[in-house]
């Protein structure tokens, strides 16, 4: 039993990538309301994996679901969006050190005549 005396279900319990990823977000749609603290600098750091790992949790103490299915399926929304994001953040990144390094060894070389 955790907050406001709600028993999660085992089968809540799990990862949620719309809670990592879009943690400030996800917390005001799902009413709950720890992932602002992602709003501290540094600390959101740690924080945006705690939002992952508790996050099914919370929207479930906070929630009025009927039962687990429901839940996994308002849910389900947020981890695709999650993902998603994740996946392209992952992309940008890489292509962006593609870049720079493309950049760097372009002035590298062209010292060199």
């Amino acid at each position: 039993m955790d907050e406001n005396g709600t028993i999660v279900p085992a089968e809540v319990k799990g990862w949620n990538w719309g809670a990592f990823m879009y943690n400030i977000f996800w917390g005001i749609g799902n009413k709950t309301y720890l992932p602002l603290l992602c709003l501290i600098p540094v600390f959101n750091i740690v924080w945006i994996f705690v939002c992952g790992f508790k996050g099914n949790e919370w929207a479930w103490q906070k929630g009025d679901y009927k039962d687990v299915e429901t839940f996994k399926a308002v849910q389900a929304t947020w981890n695709r969006a999650g993902i998603v994001q994740f996946i392209l953040s992952i992309a940008l990144i890489a292509l962006y050190f593609l870049f720079i390094g493309t950049i760097i060894t372009a002035i590298l070389n062209s010292t060199n005549y």
